[in-house]
């Protein structure tokens, strides 16, 4: 950076010019001594990077908790939608309850706007990836769960899923009353980008806290990378729109937006109404 001024394009070029004319000899040197030269003037104009002390995982999510999170998403053949639910209804509250499972199911829902005839989990791993690897070694020896995977499986046109922490400056996702709708605002970001993200939401989200809409923050760790996903919760589609025109009212948000639009690559909006055991109501 203390050298940035004295180098142009224009001055690079005269320097090794007079270079050439006044010194015929060094310029008809060997060819490795050229192509260390040449190496060596590319290397000024290259943008250098500050090497980073920690994982971006580390510099973004919450330390004080170690919880792991798998959100999960099952596109249901149409006519199987409703078994679907009930045999969910049915099966996972026995997972979520267990004693000896160290995990917790968040949220449950289909999507009512976005893509149809889809279910949405969001489950809790306390402890971690040994947490989530215990829970999948027993769910391995458990029958029952064995042959809810085998019918389930029948009834599915794809399904995907994403490991997950939680930015350390959003709200831990916990258990809350309905009637509610939900939003599952997912962002792709451009890789490289995730940091920033971060710096300007933990300013960002202090103006969408007035009413209780922000329920949980997140990015991924495997599966679709760079990806980010914000769920609200809204008492309607009306007071969501309220909620979001209000916003832009307080100043400092339209800033933080116009800011952190650049970093997206492509962002999707699903609408979801919880199921009857979902811990978000």
């Amino acid at each position: 950076e203390g050298s940035r001024e004295m180098l142009n394009p224009a001055g690079a070029g005269l320097g090794l010019s007079v270079c050439l004319s006044v010194c015929p000899r060094r310029a008809l040197g060997s060819s490795g001594r050229s192509a260390r030269e040449d190496s060596w003037l590319k290397s000024l104009f290259v943008r250098k990077v500050d090497p980073r002390k920690d994982a971006h995982s580390n510099l973004l999510a919450k330390r004080e908790t170690s919880s792991l999170y798998k959100l999960q998403f099952h596109n249901v053949k149409p006519e199987c939608l409703e078994a679907y639910n009930k045999l969910c209804q049915e099966v996972l509250p026995k997972i979520h309850e267990e004693k000896h499972y160290p995990c917790a199911l968040v949220g449950t829902w289909n999507t009512w706007y976005g893509e149809q005839d889809q279910a949405v989990h969001l489950w809790r791993y306390e402890g971690g990836y040994p947490a989530l690897n215990e829970v999948m070694s027993k769910l391995r020896q458990n029958k029952e769960f064995t042959e809810f995977r085998k019918e389930r499986g029948n009834m599915l046109l794809s399904r995907k899923n994403q490991l997950l922490l939680e930015f350390s400056f959003w709200n831990e996702p916990v258990p809350r009353g309905g009637p509610n709708i939900y939003e599952l605002r997912s962002y792709q970001l451009r890789p490289g980008t995730m940091i920033e993200w971060g710096n300007y939401w933990a300013r960002a989200i202090r103006f969408r806290q007035d009413n209780n809409e922000a329920v949980g923050g997140f990015f991924s760790q495997i599966g679709q990378l760079y990806m980010v996903h914000h769920l609200w919760a809204y008492k309607d589609l009306q007071t969501r729109e309220d909620i979001r025109n209000a916003a832009w009212h307080k100043p400092g948000w339209d800033e933080l937006v116009y800011y952190t639009v650049p970093l997206i690559q492509e962002m999707e909006s699903r609408i979801m109404i919880p199921l009857k055991i979902s811990p978000l109501q």
